[in-house]
């Protein structure tokens, strides 16, 4: 017998909701809390406690860091399906990364290393799982799907925006490896109240199945879901080819994920800076003295966390509002990299001033400004990039597709973690203007692409 929907949880929500809502929230709060810092603790002198790495070397080994995350989901979502089951991997996934992060609050370089490579596997194992564990608490016909993903979302920027805050302060003003071994804190509490409410994850809408957790004896009967506030919709079902090969149609969709697959990595290639080369320039040329006190560094990563947070709805009400006007897929892109360069356009008057030996600190307002028009770009590209790959791949490779939008993601920061190298050498006003440059180009040459993506897409908005 078919048992109905679990309304127990959050505004009639499954109750795994919360209890995946909070596992996300500390795995992003020790994720950024730490990230928010590590260029940081790379670049300071060794008499200082830090690395004493050059800015080039620290910002290939943060690019390299940053992109394995991404890349690793693919590898644990692999694991989860064919070995360990989500619940398996998101558990295992948390012990690690909190592992990871104990590993770093040892000082030996060895220490960093494996403590970065920690943090890489678990991660793997627990972000896309966590994500797959969430869509099995809704029937593929659930209306609260969407929204429940849309809360899941607020959980990991909530997270993202405390970790800077706490885990930031303490490197910076107490001890780096404090900073660390917050970061690793985190992760454990999530990992515990993930723990103790594992019986709110068993899906109610059917009996027993083919489990996401097979360790704690239940299944979903639901196909595997999406990563992002979309989900695997009738669309992706309705252009599966019956046999064992692709229809002209599903090639050409395929095809245009990774024409967004090229554009999205040039977008967060420039969005990541926020940790990278923004946050030595954050660290090094802006005024950071409020009423006599001096505020970290590290916390200007969760100035777009915050802005995420406030701004979702907005978004979320206007694609509603403009109802039939809403701007195609391929043109929401467009307007996020559009953004993005802009962004860079406004910080070319602050790189000036900054430029030069004796050169002014600048004002903090020049990041905030800079940061929300980033922002308005991530909320036209991100959670509808998430969607309409679910909604263009055939239904069997839904997986694989989502793991192109991963890999941009991967290679974005990879080249965020190329431009903080390139900040040692390069003038502020250069590099700034060059990623402008290049976004906004790509912006353009996007909408000028968007009537052949629109026809590659099929009717599939």
């Amino acid at each position: 017998m078919t048992a109905g929907p679990d309304t127990s949880g959050w505004g009639g929500h499954p109750r795994g909701l919360s209890t995946l809502f909070f596992t996300e929230m500390w795995e992003r709060f020790s994720y950024y809390g730490m990230r928010a810092f590590l260029i940081l603790y790379m670049t300071t002198e060794v008499v200082k406690g830090g690395l004493g790495f050059d800015v080039a070397h620290a910002g290939s080994v943060y690019g390299t860091y940053t992109g394995s995350i991404w890349l690793a989901t693919i590898g644990g979502g692999i694991v989860a399906d064919r070995l360990l089951g989500a619940y398996r991997s998101v558990l295992w996934g948390g012990i690690i990364i909190a592992l990871g992060h104990f590993t770093l609050a040892f000082r030996e370089i060895p220490f960093f290393y494996a403590g970065l490579s920690l943090i890489v596997i678990g991660t793997g194992l627990l972000k896309p799982n966590a994500t797959t564990m969430l869509g099995s608490l809704y029937s593929p016909e659930d209306a609260r799907r969407d929204a429940g993903f849309s809360i899941f979302y607020m959980g990991i920027n909530l997270g993202a925006f405390i970790g800077p805050i706490i885990a930031g302060a303490l490197a910076q003003r107490v001890d780096w490896h404090a900073g660390f071994a917050c970061a690793g804190f985190g992760m454990l509490a999530g990992v515990i109240q993930y723990v103790l409410g594992r019986d709110r994850l068993r899906p109610t809408w059917s009996g027993a199945g083919d489990a996401p957790g097979r360790t704690i004896g239940f299944t979903p009967a639901a196909p595997k879901p999406d990563p992002g506030p979309g989900s695997v919709g009738a669309a992706a079902a309705a252009t599966a080819s019956a046999g064992g090969r692709f229809t002209r149609a599903e090639w050409m969709r395929m095809l245009a994920v990774c024409v967004f697959f090229v554009f999205a990595a040039l977008f967060w290639g420039a969005y990541e800076q926020a940790a990278s080369t923004l946050a030595l320039f954050a660290d090094q040329k802006v005024e950071r003295t409020v009423f006599g006190w001096t505020v970290p560094s590290s916390w200007f990563v969760s100035i777009q966390a915050m802005f995420v947070i406030v701004l979702s709805p907005v978004a979320a009400w206007v694609w509603t509002r403009l109802g039939r006007r809403e701007p195609s897929t391929p043109m929401k892109f467009s307007f996020g990299l559009l953004a993005v360069g802009v962004s860079f356009v406004l910080l070319l008057p602050a790189g000036i001033i900054a430029t030069g030996a004796g050169a002014p600190l600048v004002s903090a307002l020049w990041l905030f400004a800079a940061y929300f028009i980033q922002v308005c770009g991530e909320l036209c590209l991100s959670p509808i990039g998430n969607s309409v790959v679910t909604k263009l791949a055939p239904a069997r490779v839904v997986g694989m597709m989502m793991g192109v939008w991963f890999l941009s993601i991967a290679a974005g920061n990879k080249l965020a973690g190329y431009a903080a190298t390139l900040s040692a050498t390069v003038p502020l006003p250069t590099l700034f203007g060059a990623i402008a440059g290049i976004t906004i180009a790509a912006s353009v040459v996007l909408m000028l692409l968007t009537p052949s993506i629109r026809r590659m897409m099929g009717g599939v908005r």
